[in-house]
């Protein structure tokens, strides 16, 4: 409740936190039903975007089928790319606008199929260019003027939490840099998130989505809490508006499903219990850093991706250097939560036993060790890289790094303690190496 009066200024602290989610549909089976959400949109003409390694699988030609049997025309844009560029963004564009109108878009795959299709969304309804749209500093920063389509997304990783979010990222190749658009018109209509359509995904990509699940939900509930921030004007309001109760219940579960399920669904890719509580693991994390937000590891990670060199992990396409996000964002998370610890020790030991029941949460042991250790141990049994190093920067490489997470400050200032840059630099240099 607020302490003032009409009429009267309002006070220094916010008092009011914000909360929105697409619709939902989840299950097996849940894809199945895809001509039949889309006729209830009103839509006809749809647009589907994948990328050629989910079409591969045949899932984005089966749902389109569905539609087409439902009495759609479905136009089919498939190359989508992995780690999505401003020029694969602005070639996926062209294409739609070439291929257009359309009265709905169907984005079928990882975030970034989905992050595509919201790219895509906003730029065959609105004026512009892409880069009129990325978040400052890096481009303009312009908001929407007009409508958006409806947006069906539908997830085949688990982890993304794209179709659930206001957020498109994309790397920007003039700058090395990993960005994006951030509006609450970019939020999918509706996510249809079927477990089925995740079996059998390459042990490396179920371990850096799953990871990113783990950061969404760790991120935002360490966030800085929205009652500590300065009062907003209601104009001035944005998606991400710090921790706050309703997203700490999504972030909590998250956790818990995947303390219970993570190390399974990496080791057994037909494991179909493992890949359901996996999936409802990364709903609940995505309901949850959609509105609380994310802060410093997902910062550093926009670097790490966007000016990798050499790296190629096992199980995604080889043609070109890539850091997935969810292995870039974990890479630096224990020595992010090692400095966030003083923030708020409670939330940080909670997180830590959620994931492991062993992990102290009281006495001498109960410090800032004890969430960094028990993401490592997490890190290494899933597969992941040991630390910067190993997806090949160095302690030459730091500066670099810290520039191009400084200009994350759209997540920097979710976060629960400032970051300077010495600060950034210490969290980096400590991550070449977890064990």
């Amino acid at each position: 409740m607020s302490d003032h009066s009409p009429g009267e200024t309002r006070t220094e602290r916010e008092t009011v936190f914000t909360y929105a989610a697409p619709k939902l549909k989840f299950g097996p089976g849940a894809a199945d039903e895809l001509g039949h959400d889309l006729a209830a949109l009103g839509a006809r003409r749809v647009l589907l975007v994948t990328d050629p390694g989910v079409a591969a699988t045949g899932h984005p030609a089966r749902l389109a089928d569905l539609a087409r049997t439902a009495g759609l025309e479905v136009v089919v844009h498939e190359t989508a790319r992995v780690e999505p560029t401003d020029e694969s963004m602005i070639a996926a564009i062209d294409a739609a606008r070439d291929a257009g109108p359309f009265e709905a878009i169907v984005a079928v795959g990882g975030g970034s199929a989905i992050d595509t299709a919201k790219a895509v969304n906003l730029l065959t309804t609105n004026p512009g260019e892409l880069m009129d749209y990325v978040n400052a500093p890096v481009g303009k920063a312009q908001a929407p003027t007009q409508p958006l389509l409806p947006l069906v997304a539908v997830p085949t990783t688990t982890g993304t939490g794209s179709e659930s979010t206001t957020i498109c990222v994309l790397d920007v190749l003039s700058l090395h840099v990993k960005t994006g658009i951030s509006h609450a018109a970019l939020r999918p209509t509706m996510a249809v998130v079927d477990p089925r359509l995740t079996m059998g995904q390459p042990p490396m990509v179920t371990a850096s989505a799953g990871l990113d699940i783990l950061s969404h939900a760790l991120e935002s509930y360490t966030a800085q809490w929205y009652g500590s921030m300065a009062a907003k004007a209601p104009e001035q309001r944005v998606p991400y508006c710090g921790a706050n109760p309703i997203a700490d219940l999504w972030s909590e579960r998250a956790l818990g499903l995947l303390a219970a399920s993570f190390r399974t669904a990496v080791a057994d890719g037909s494991d179909e219990h493992a890949r359901e509580q996996m999936a409802l693991a990364a709903t609940f994390a995505g309901l949850g850093f959609g509105n609380a937000g994310v802060h410093i590891p997902h910062a550093n990670a926009y670097p790490i991706a966007g000016r990798v060199r050499e790296y190629r992990p096992a199980g995604y396409p080889q043609t070109d250097p890539m850091v997935p996000h969810g292995m870039a964002v974990s890479l630096t998370a224990p020595e992010a939560f090692r400095f966030t610890f003083e923030a708020s020790p409670e939330r940080h030991l909670r997180a830590a036993s959620l994931l492991d029941p062993s992990a102290p949460t009281s006495g001498s042991d109960a410090g800032p060790d004890v969430l960094p250790r028990v993401l490592a141990t997490l890190m290494r049994d899933v597969g992941l890289p040991s630390g910067l190093a190993e997806v090949g920067y160095g302690e030459g490489d730091v500066p670099d790094l810290v520039d191009g997470a400084l200009k994350q400050q759209r997540l920097l200032a979710t976060a629960p303690r400032e970051v300077t840059p010495d600060d950034l630099a210490g969290i980096i240099g400590a991550s070449m190496h977890h064990w």
